[in-house]
């Protein structure tokens, strides 16, 4: 008896642990897969190879193959990634550029170190710290200039108009990457244009608004999301309750039902309850999707412009042990009415190309809109419209146009409707 218990648990022990070892041996076959072939590659490809770079690419294109935004990223894209994120470097404030070979100023951030030294757009940096900018690369560069906060850097600028090179030194300084624009387009009507979502996004559109609100009160804002490409998820929550005294946000959902998380608006003594219209295009993403896909479904906001990119996947940062990082899909957005955009993106309310022509002629730029147009003798004098500013932006956006009219009339449409 005790002989037929153990073969029978034998048979048990076979029948569970069979399976399961071939399972294994199927688990581990695409690694002896991998390893084969790398081996391969190591011995008899045509030149000597790294076998770091070999995983690298390997890696790389593992978690391409997933989907278009998983991704890899070595040491150098992982820094320059949080640098996005935080908002923040320590540098001297300026976006260079490569131009025929050249290392080309942009523009230097107003108020930084590089601004306060003198450097202006079009201006050629030849060398950084005696080190000739011939042949570097733009990335190169960026590392060479940054710094720690209170280091010097000694750049050799040849300004526009001149033909003798300027040595300047300059001292590195924390420099803030502005994430919000604003501007007062007419009393009591405030332009916000959210270019990214970094950590201090809300700070910034908060700011904002407590600057044009002590010039007046304020009856109506253009938030522009327009070629926005998104960021933080918890900033695009936080801009959405600035607008939302309660209701959901965003939800994701992961993998499993489990994973399910809801955003909610909170009633907070900032709400602003002031006329909204959103502008949105195809380069409004994630992020950007998800304020638009928030306040057009709680009817908070008019949407205009055209339809946004559809990128409604939540990417988790993941460092990995070399000092790069990952960025993998682990989850799929919602709209507070359920909507995906994954794909489809947020249609506007009104669908409003962008165009170099004014084709509502209810729209357009009017002489009696310009800065110190001529009176016609019958009317009082009255203060331009616009600033020179103001007039910049409008003369060459039929949509921003089209939102101011919008917002200006948006409390005598929600009465008629």
């Amino acid at each position: 008896m005790r002989r037929q218990l153990f073969f029978v648990s034998l048979l048990l022990v076979l029948c569970l642990a069979g399976p399961a070892a071939a399972q294994d041996g199927n688990r581990y076959d695409p690694l002896k897969r991998f390893s084969q072939v790398m081996d391969m590659v190591e011995t008899y490809y045509v030149r000597d190879v790294n076998r770091k770079e070999l995983v690298d690419g390997a890696v790389k294109g593992m978690l391409q193959e997933l989907d278009p935004h998983s991704a890899y990223m070595d040491k150098e894209a992982f820094s320059e990634m949080q640098v996005q994120t935080t908002g923040e470097f320590s540098g001297i404030g300026i976006e260079i550029s490569m131009k025929n070979g050249r290392l080309v100023v942009v523009s230097p951030i107003e108020d930084s170190p590089a601004h306060r030294a003198g450097l202006k757009s079009g201006d050629v940096i030849l060398e950084i710290d005696e080190v000739s900018t011939q042949d570097m690369s733009l990335m190169d560069a960026v590392k060479m200039i940054r710094g720690p906060k209170g280091s010097e850097v000694v750049l050799t600028i040849l300004h526009r108009n001149t033909k003798t090179p300027e040595r300047v030194v300059i001292v590195r300084d924390t420099i803030a990457i502005d994430s919000v624009k604003s501007h007062i387009l007419e009393p009591g009507y405030l332009y916000l244009r959210l270019t990214k979502f970094n950590e201090h996004t809300t700070e910034e559109m908060q700011d904002a608004i407590a600057d044009a609100r002590k010039k007046g009160p304020l009856d109506g804002i253009v938030l522009d999301l327009r070629d926005n490409p998104g960021g933080l998820l918890d900033q695009a929550v936080d801009v959405s309750d600035a607008f939302l005294a309660e209701g959901k946000i965003v939800y994701i959902q992961g993998r499993s039902e489990s994973s399910r998380k809801d955003f909610v608006a909170r009633a907070q003594s900032t709400d602003l309850d002031t006329n909204l219209v959103v502008l949105i295009n195809a380069g409004s993403a994630s992020a950007s999707e998800i304020v638009a896909g928030a306040l057009q479904d709680h009817n908070r906001a008019l949407v205009i412009g055209e339809p946004t990119f559809g990128k409604g996947s939540v990417q988790t940062i993941i460092p990995l042990s070399d000092g790069g990082g990952m960025k993998l899909t682990t989850a799929l957005y919602y709209t507070p009415n359920g909507r995906s955009i994954q794909a489809e993106g947020i249609k506007p309310d009104l669908l409003i190309p962008m165009s170099t022509e004014n084709e509502w002629d209810a729209f357009t730029m009017r002489e009696s809109y310009l800065s110190r147009h001529l009176q016609n003798g019958n009317t009082k004098q009255e203060e331009g419209k616009y600033t020179k500013e103001v007039q910049t932006l409008m003369e060459n956006d039929n949509q921003l146009r089209i939102a101011l009219k919008f917002v200006k009339n948006l409390p005598a449409m929600k009465a008629f409707y």
